[in-house]
């Protein structure tokens, strides 16, 4: 099953620890958020991963691109004349597919642009600058149970994030960023095909509104409500608790 990853993200609020950088590419520890998302779904046995990518996507690509030899020891044998290297360790077994959707394209229309690399079968979706210690195989059960064409991962909170009403895990109502105490959309979805049904390639389709609407309407949107860890890092504040969360290494989303 493959994982698709929405990684346009500028991080403007975040300050300094953003500048120049992709938001999915700043660090909590020594590490990019990407690479924490993309560890969480390794350890569950998803490592086909699709990433979105939009402002400055070059520095994505040049991460995984450069990554095996800045993350492992290695021998470079440079007697051979064509500079060998031999890894000491093992490298994750991820397999990347890198789209360029577009620098101010909207969640909704990279999602759709994408759609013939997705492929037709069933995926998994989540936002680049999310964390959580999430149990990715019961979020995939629990989708195949209720047979709708999507599920989104719930999180109760009072926040600034879209609020979803729930009725026997499906989803009856959704409002995108109202200050409220309720269930907000905590990203890590599971997806059948069908939802491209509801998305446009226009640059500003966005996922958490028309599409998701309509999938409430037509009773396709399930809630998965996840209690545990959760944390977004949309703000500068965020990307500092999930640094201590990281380094106390306490109920931490490290499940691998």
């Amino acid at each position: 099953m493959k994982v698709v990853i929405l990684c346009g993200g500028k991080g403007t609020r975040m300050r300094d620890a953003a500048e120049n950088l992709p938001k999915p590419l700043v660090r909590i520890g020594e590490k990019p958020i990407l690479w924490h998302i993309m560890k969480i779904y390794q350890h569950y046995g998803f490592n086909d991963f699709v990433l979105l990518l939009g402002y400055k996507g070059e520095k994505i690509k040049e991460y995984f691109m450069d990554y095996s030899w800045k993350n492992h020891d290695f021998i470079l044998d440079m007697d051979s004349g064509a500079d060998d290297i031999q890894l000491l360790q093992k490298v994750e077994n991820w397999k990347i597919t890198f789209i360029d959707t577009g620098l101010n394209t909207m969640t909704g229309a990279r999602i759709k642009r994408a759609q013939q690399y997705i492929g037709d079968a069933p995926f998994m979706l989540t936002y680049g600058d999310g964390l959580a210690d999430i149990d990715l195989h019961a979020l995939l059960t629990f989708h195949k149970e209720k047979g709708k064409i999507g599920t989104v991962t719930g999180i109760s909170k009072k926040s600034q994030y879209g609020t979803l009403t729930i009725q026997e895990d499906v989803a009856q109502s959704f409002q995108e960023k109202e200050q409220t105490e309720g269930v907000i959309n905590g990203g890590f979805f599971v997806f059948n095909p069908g939802v491209f049904h509801y998305l446009r390639e226009e640059d500003h389709c966005i996922l958490e509104q028309e599409p998701m609407r309509n999938l409430v309407a037509d009773r396709e949107l399930a809630v998965y409500q996840h209690r545990g860890l959760w944390i977004a890092m949309d703000t500068y504040k965020d990307l500092q608790e999930a640094n201590q969360i990281w380094h106390q290494q306490n109920n931490s989303w490290k499940v691998w």
